[in-house]
């Protein structure tokens, strides 16, 4: 006769939970554990006495190691992390506390019991060095064991899995089931509709806008939509009660979620209904009498499945990675993908801070404006005048069934769609309007920025910002910043070209050139560097733009501010009229980009303008010293060798500084020119930086930017000059020796020097730009005499500005990119902190 092979048994767990072992020592729990999860996910009570006393069965060790335990345990599970306990567990104790934590962290807990015969349990221990408890304890855990499997049941596990005998527990196949709301690989696109409330014509409407396809009965009542492009219909809930069509609102929804061309999460008054239409008692308040009489009038077998339908609605959906999450009332972060009755209490009424307004309704905490989430929110429940983003959440219930609107949004291209209210339908008990300010979106908590951080970035990396440094940007920012409303980007760093060897020069094109064709970059820009204070225009077409994208409600249509995010001009009205006069000469630019703001990187000239303390404290003292002093030593000098002593090499010497000083002196003064409010003040714009919908920046060639700027710089305004500059092909000796002779003349007349960028926008490790600075200038950076110690500044070490210089590209692209894709300001303001943060990084500021 065969001997039939052992059935496998299959034990579903959850993917994200706890997992309880329960069972005698010697029952197997370790090296079941072993088989069926990984090393990681398995805390068991010994390794835990091993932590806490060197000795896995020191048994007074018990307690210290089970709070051990219990808070490795509490820490993965506020992970998100399944976790398995390794214990005996036998006794309820034990597991009681087990439980709670689950329910502390809103996770799901299942029990497998390992009830192995207590014969087989007292051999195995036997055979074990390490264990010298006599049989007894055996016995007892084996009879707690017992008495605890007819209760198990009932101490709040979803499921306890009880394995009998050896052989069973030998033949089982662990699968981990992920919660029901879990759809991370569901990635839309998306067609995200807020509370329809009976509404069922302006549904359809909605739909038919959206681009859906109705799908009609014999009796032309609509059963279902699909959309030609494959897109998905999520609905938030509270489609039923108040309005005229709850049971034609069902019907469509059923029909499309069946088909698999749309989801949807319960709302508060699904909850209520299914209640009521099962008999049980609750008031008849808020629209469900409507419904109720509605659904009276459909048959049996359509309410059936109208109630089945809305019963197993889930509280919320956790979509597209993680990127999305669908809630009726929203849903805070510590919430998303989590299972319990405060999870689903939260989803479905949100939270309330336990006091009512004026018209008798809970105030609602304002979640959404502490919300700091990856994933958006998108949910309902409280109705507003327009659908506004909040910390990227966003409340789609825009009152249809009072006489407002039924919206929708597109995901992922955050597009709001709406279809305005055939009539007002229901008389709201409290009108339309914001709920105590829990609208207005949140800027910057110091919690968002303070202490050491990494920062997880598209653009930069994985960035590493220390706390000092956050500490440094702080001050900064909270005592000289602009509006922080206005502050969408700081620009990097740029680090100098690679030390030259050539005679004479510290700096020279010919390395820019080597090192970007070495990158395999083909083209090159160069630019002229202006010799001014870096600016950062950021300029919206009018105030009501201002208000409406970037917050600023008092009347302002930009700013132009500094390199650390401080206002150019101390004096408002003199920076509003440097605003108002580039927001007037950049009309041509609006319009050709077809954008009503625009974020542009420019040149604030003079330098003089801005520096104008360092010049004189700084520059001009050093100069007027030398000037003073070099023309006597000369002198005296030169009485020195009339009366015949050998001071020729002094005197060459003297000469020569003195020359250096002169050239010194030339240098600063040719950045120096007198300025009036704004009279004498320009503006050289090189790079558009963003504009609405578009990190320019990120997606943009160079010469395409000079090319859209020439649009300014062609208004014969006095305000813009022009950025000169020159193509290379890097493959060309003479276009090589072409632009290096362009550069010998820009710093032959005074010029600072230029700046190579690579044609396209840079990637991976390649620097955005190098700047080549000409020989006169760096004498204002190094010191009049700096010519003579070539030799020694060859050795300066540029490794960790050109990392700095790359990072903080990065991160200011990721702050443009936030802000265009409408992330909540917060997020915005840590890159642009993380800019300013780098800034303080010690690193030589001559480079």
């Amino acid at each position: 006769m065969t001997e039939q092979p052992a059935t496998t048994r299959r034990v579903t767990v959850p993917a994200m939970g706890l997992v309880v072992l329960v069972g005698v020592s010697g029952s197997g729990k370790s090296t079941f554990a072993r088989t069926h999860f990984k090393p990681t996910e398995v805390i068991s009570s010994d390794f835990c006495r091993g932590l806490v006393a060197d000795d896995e069965n020191d048994q007074a060790a018990t307690p210290d190691a089970f709070d051990v335990l219990h808070y490795i345990v509490g820490t993965r599970l506020r992970r998100g992390l399944l976790t398995v306990v390794d214990a005996t567990n036998v006794q309820q104790a034990a597991r009681a506390s087990l439980v709670r934590l689950a329910r502390s962290h809103d996770v799901l807990v299942d029990a497998v019991v390992l009830d192995v015969p207590e014969g087989v349990a007292r051999d195995r221990n036997r055979q074990r060095a390490d264990r010298d408890f006599g049989d007894h304890v055996i016995t007892r855990q084996h009879r707690d064991l017992q008495r605890s499997l007819r209760r198990l049941a009932k101490e709040g596990f979803r499921r306890v899995h009880v394995l009998r005998g050896v052989e069973e527990v030998e033949q089982v196949e662990i699968v981990r089931e992920r919660p029901w709301n879990d759809k991370r690989e569901e990635r839309g696109p998306f067609d995200l509709v807020g509370d329809v409330h009976g509404c069922a014509s302006e549904l359809r409407t909605l739909l038919v806008d959206l681009g859906y396809r109705l799908e009609l009965d014999d009796d032309g009542r609509a059963v279902g939509a699909s959309h030609p492009a494959g897109r998905r219909a999520v609905f938030v809930g509270d489609l039923v009660d108040r309005g005229p069509d709850t049971p034609g609102v069902l019907r469509l929804v059923m029909g499309m979620v069946a088909a698999g061309t749309a989801l949807c999460v319960s709302g508060n008054h699904e909850a209520k209904l299914v209640r009521a239409l099962r008999g049980r008692k609750v008031t008849v308040s808020h629209g469900l009498g409507e419904s109720l009489a509605q659904l009276e009038r459909e048959t049996e077998e359509f309410r059936e499945q109208a109630l089945a339908f809305m019963d197993g609605l889930l509280s919320h959906y956790v979509l597209d990675d993680g990127e999305l999450v669908v809630a009726h009332a929203g849903l805070k972060e510590s919430y998303h993908g989590r299972s319990s009755g405060r999870v689903r209490a939260f989803a479905l009424y949100g939270d309330t801070t336990g006091e009512t307004d004026e018209y008798g309704l809970p105030v609602r905490y304002p979640w959404a404006q502490e919300y700091r989430g990856q994933a958006m929110v998108v949910y309902g429940h409280t109705p507003v005048p327009r659908a506004e983003w909040v910390n990227n959440t966003i409340c789609l219930d825009t009152g249809v069934v009072f006489g407002g609107e039924l919206t929708a949004l597109r995901y992922p291209e955050r597009e709001i769609v709406a279809v305005p209210a055939e009539q007002q339908w229901y008389e709201p008990v409290r009108p339309l309007g914001p709920t105590g300010g829990d609208r207005e979106p949140a800027v910057l908590r110091i919690g968002d920025v303070a202490g050491t951080r990494w920062l997880e970035t598209t653009h930069a990396g994985k960035v590493k910002i220390p706390e000092e440094n956050a500490a440094a940007a702080l001050e900064v920012m909270s005592r000289f910043a602009v509006d922080p409303r206005w502050l969408v980007y700081l620009p990097p760093t740029m680090s100098p070209v690679a030390t030259s060897q050539r005679e004479g020069y510290l700096e020279h094109p010919a390395e820019a050139f080597e090192e970007y064709a070495g990158c395999g970059v083909t083209h090159v820009v160069c630019e002229e560097k202006h010799m001014g204070s870096r600016a950062v225009a950021v300029v919206a077409r009018d105030a009501g733009v201002a208000e409406r994208r970037f917050g600023v409600g008092d009347g302002s249509t930009g700013v132009v501010h500094t390199r650390t995010g401080r206002p150019f001009f101390g004096d408002p009205a003199r920076l509003g009229a440097l605003v108002d006069r580039l927001r007037e000469v950049a009309t041509p630019l609006f319009d050709s980009l077809g954008t009503d703001w625009l974020a542009l990187d420019c040149e604030l000239l003079p330098w003089s303008a801005k520096a104008m303390p360092l010049i004189r404290d700084q520059y001009a003292s050093v100069g007027t010293a030398a000037l003073h002093v070099l023309p006597e030593v000369r002198a005296v000098l030169a009485r020195a060798a009339a009366r015949g002593l050998d001071v020729g090499g002094l005197a060459a010497r003297a000469e020569r500084r003195l020359g250096n000083a002169v050239a010194f002196r030339d240098a600063y003064s040719g950045y120096v020119r007198p300025t009036d409010g704004l009279d004498g003040v320009t503006l050289a714009p090189f790079k558009v930086l963003a504009a609405e919908g578009r990190v320019l920046a990120l997606t943009e060639p160079h010469p395409w930017h000079l090319e859209q700027l020439e649009l300014i710089t062609r208004q014969g305004s006095d305000l813009v000059v022009p950025t000169r500059h020159r193509l290379v092909d890097l493959s060309s000796p003479a276009e090589r020796e072409a632009a290096t002779d362009w550069w010998l003349g820009l710093t032959a007349d005074g010029g600072e020097g230029m700046v190579v960028k690579p044609v396209g926008p840079a990637t991976g490790r390649v620097q955005p730009g190098v700047k080549v600075r000409g020989r006169e200038y760096l004498r204002i950076v190094y010191g009049p005499d700096y010519t003579d110690s070539l030799d020694v500044l060859r050795q300066r070490h540029l490794g960790k500005k050109r990392q700095l210089a790359l990072r903080e590209h990065g991160l200011g692209l990721e702050a443009l990119t936030g802000f265009v894709e409408h992330q909540p300001l917060w997020r915005v303001h840590q890159a642009v902190f993380a800019v300013l943060a780098l800034e303080s990084e010690p690193v030589d500021p001559r480079l």
